[in-house]
């Protein structure tokens, strides 16, 4: 018969292997989370397309709200094509992205890529629009979008850097009120003029 040394050593043995593979099952899993993610976003969340947006670096908090926002849609589901992975080619939308992931998967997701450095696309901008738009910004947008729009502690997302046609695209959904906005950046988008949001979308551009 084992002493009951033996048989201790054999639990924690045994233990230690479980908990071994069962952390290999899930690193796996998130792995396959993050890479259905970055075939669109691109890898570590660093988009190469203009009317995909970057995620990484974007805070945790953000991402799930977002993602929260696609499953009530509270926001637009435009169709995009995958540029990577499997399905690249392929046509889906973020409210079919989301739709399936449980609770726990969204903040894997969000808890990864908001660990990933913010990386400004490399874009062109127009510099006296770009000096307008920072000056719209400290104006109307500075209080929730701090350090021209680069932080995301705030939990705001992130601006500077990101891509114009992306932001300009989402400028419009608030406009046309397809993209739900709370009450306080809602009194100030009102107040923005065309020539406004052009400025502002050119400032954002101008962080690279």
């Amino acid at each position: 018969m084992k002493s009951t040394a033996q048989s201790a050593r054999w639990v924690r043995l045994v233990t230690l292997v479980l908990g071994a593979v069962t952390a290999n099952v899930a690193v796996a899993a998130t792995s396959e989370l993050v890479s259905s993610c970055e075939n669109c976003h691109g890898v570590d969340g660093i988009s190469e397309k203009a009317e995909i947006p970057t995620i990484g670096g974007l805070s945790s908090t953000y991402i799930v709200d977002s993602f929260a926002a696609y499953t009530d849609e509270a926001r637009p589901c435009e169709e995009v094509e995958f540029v990577a992975g499997p399905r690249k080619g392929e046509v889906s939308d973020m409210c079919k992205a989301v739709g399936a992931l449980s609770e726990a998967e969204t903040q894997e997701i969000a808890d990864h890529f908001a660990a990933k450095p913010f990386v400004p696309a490399k874009q062109t901008f127009d510099a006296q629009l770009a000096k307008q738009g920072k000056d719209v910004h400290a104006l109307q947008c500075v209080k929730c979008h701090e350090a021209g729009g680069s932080s995301p502690d705030d939990d705001a997302g992130i601006l500077a850097g990101q891509w114009m046609h992306y932001l300009a695209e989402q400028f419009e959904h608030f406009a046309d009120g397809t993209r739900a906005q709370a009450k306080k950046m809602k009194v100030k988008m009102d107040k923005l003029t065309e020539a406004d949001v052009k400025a502002l979308v050119h400032y954002y551009g101008s962080h690279q």
